[in-house]
């Protein structure tokens, strides 16, 4: 039922752009296609790529980059508005003292990197709350759907923020992981060649892992009780309007 999901919209100078519908719920109803979209900045873009996007329909782009990356690199789609979110790529100031340390010892392992991941993804969760609160905010209108977020390789920020949602409409831990997992083969990895890092690390820091999303839950469990009451108290979703999105977003 599920071989074919995540819906991906092919692009000739970005990747990783997905329609979050089509996964099924552990409640019978099925997440609708053509309102909720993942993806990277979508930047340089083609003329076909603009053509492509622009036939989603897309009223509301929330963009999750730092204010730095967001000023360096727009993401204009005609039609959209912007609803800048930002969440400040802390893994990269991190990453240039790990650098920095890693160029006086004479190594940077990819353990260290994944462990300064971890610390992100559970940052994202109880520091970033308010950000995502505001997407969940912005899906519980009619006027700002069919709704874009992304961040820059639309996989950290991202996926967790996607995971949130599959997770808050219903859709089983299986499938949200896979959704989330699908970058891995989806994403091109545009950004790589700016990177100058040991293969091993570079691997870690480019790679989507199931372990830093599963300690994002782990950190709202522990700091909430459950996903339910994370989704109520930060997120603002209490039982009447989760009904109120799962009617909006699945049928």
């Amino acid at each position: 039922m599920t071989m074919h999901l995540p819906t991906h919209i092919p692009l000739e100078n970005a990747s990783n752009l997905r329609d979050l519908g089509g996964w099924p719920t552990v409640d019978g109803r099925t997440v609708r296609t053509g309102v909720v979209f993942r993806a990277p900045a979508l930047v340089r873009l083609s003329e076909a790529d603009v053509a492509a996007i622009g036939a989603l329909g897309i009223r509301t782009v929330c963009d999750f980059r730092g204010t730095r990356e967001a000023e360096n690199s727009p993401v204009v789609l005609a039609g959209a508005r912007r609803e800048g979110l930002p969440i400040e790529p802390t893994v990269g100031a991190s990453l240039r003292d790990i650098l920095r340390t890693g160029q006086a010892t004479g190594h940077v392992t990819p353990e260290e990197m994944l462990e300064l991941l971890r610390e992100a993804y559970q940052a994202y969760a109880l520091q970033s709350f308010p950000r995502y609160r505001a997407l969940f905010a912005l899906l519980r209108s009619e006027a700002d759907v069919p709704l874009l977020f992304h961040c820059s390789a639309g996989k950290d920020r991202t996926g967790f923020g996607a995971a949130l949602l599959l997770t808050a409409l219903g859709v089983a831990w299986e499938h949200v992981v896979a959704d989330y997992l699908a970058t891995n083969r989806l994403w091109r990895r545009e950004v790589a060649e700016f990177l100058e890092l040991p293969a091993g690390v570079k691997e870690a820091l480019l790679s989507a892992h199931e372990n830093l999303l599963v300690a994002a839950f782990d950190a709202v469990r522990g700091a909430y009780g459950s996903v339910d009451a994370y989704l109520e108290v930060a997120i603002g979703l209490d039982g009447v309007g989760r009904r109120e999105l799962r009617e909006r977003l699945t049928v």
